[in-house]
């Protein structure tokens, strides 16, 4: 089968297209046939040979989510999943493949109203999303900062924000990102590579009660200051290369919440559910930027890092 292979960390150019052994299912596994890939931010910083959630060393076949078909089981797995649609995460790598095995209990079914690319667009983002709007307990009414709002959990926080009631400012990177913003919902959009994001925010809103942090740096630490007393703030991501790193000294000053979420695996895999489910629904609408097909991931992932891209980007095997 095609695949694409890490063969030492690095550049984007370290993704190299190669044939690799068709898997086979064993027992209580599945075998995927792959439509699309997705990609995250995480697995590029991988690739580059930072410290994350995910092990191993090359020589190997990246890539943590997909979305096909199931073609065969093992033994031990009821037959009746061949030819259902799903979407999956494959346990860290394995992902950038025609083919992939998982554990059979790891797929979770894509509803039939709901396109394959945009289940696997939601994979990971519409989890992330879901989760930390539960998080921050959102009540109507409520001014919601959300950092790096083009991106694909971004322009998903937003419209969750929206849904439930919030008035959200949605801060992204020049003017195609910024105008991308209001369809979503954001009843403010501001470009935070001015040097007067944070007073504008300030004008529009006079503070804010929860920040979604996305990018870390100084851009979350900006954000942080925005925050009225009571607000909560959810670090999630770091763009920047560095988390926000607010003291715990100075949010109690302010009498501000740092959350973290501390969620078990079942509760993920709910939340993935649904973020499915909502998108079904036609209430949730993943933002898909680019795709590329397999053979180039490494300038999807060169396309990633240059900050160029919108929403999600997929690899796309079919």
């Amino acid at each position: 089968m095609r695949a694409i292979w890490l063969r030492g960390f690095g550049g984007p150019e370290v993704l190299v297209p190669g044939p690799a052994p068709d898997p086979v299912p064993g027992p209580g596994q599945v075998l995927i046939d792959v439509a699309h890939a997705n990609i995250t931010f995480v697995e590029t910083q991988f690739r580059a040979g930072r410290t994350g959630p995910f092990g191993g060393s090359p020589p190997l076949i990246p890539g943590n989510g997909v979305g096909g078909t199931i073609t065969d089981v093992g033994a031990g797995v009821d037959p009746a999943l061949v030819g259902r649609r799903v979407v999956s995460s494959t346990g860290g790598s394995g992902g950038y493949a025609e083919r992939v095995t998982v554990d059979a209990t790891a797929p979770i079914e894509v509803p039939d109203p709901l396109a394959l690319d945009a289940a696997v667009a939601l994979l990971a983002d519409g989890r992330t999303a879901t989760m930390l709007i539960d998080a921050v307990d959102l009540r109507p009414g409520e001014r919601v900062l959300v950092e790096a709002a083009a991106g694909g959990v971004g322009s998903l926080l937003v419209q969750l924000a929206a849904a439930a009631g919030a008035r959200v400012v949605a801060l992204a990177g020049g003017p195609r990102k910024v105008s991308l913003l209001p369809g979503l919902g954001a009843a403010v959009a501001v470009d935070y590579r001015e040097p007067d994001w944070t007073d504008r925010v300030r004008a529009a809103t006079d503070g804010v009660d929860v920040v979604f942090d996305g990018v870390g740096g100084e851009l979350g630490r900006a954000a942080f200051k925005l925050l009225d007393p009571g607000g909560r703030m959810v670090s999630f991501g770091l763009a920047s290369g560095e988390w926000a790193g607010v003291p715990p000294e100075d949010a109690t000053a302010r009498k501000v919440a740092l959350l973290r979420p501390d969620v078990p695996p079942a509760r993920l895999r709910a939340y993935t559910e649904q973020a499915l489910a909502e998108a079904a629904a036609g209430r949730l609408r993943p933002l898909i930027g680019q795709r590329f097909p397999l053979e180039r991931a490494a300038d999807a992932h060169a396309a990633i890092e240059s900050r160029a891209t919108v929403g999600k980007t997929l690899l796309d095997l079919h």
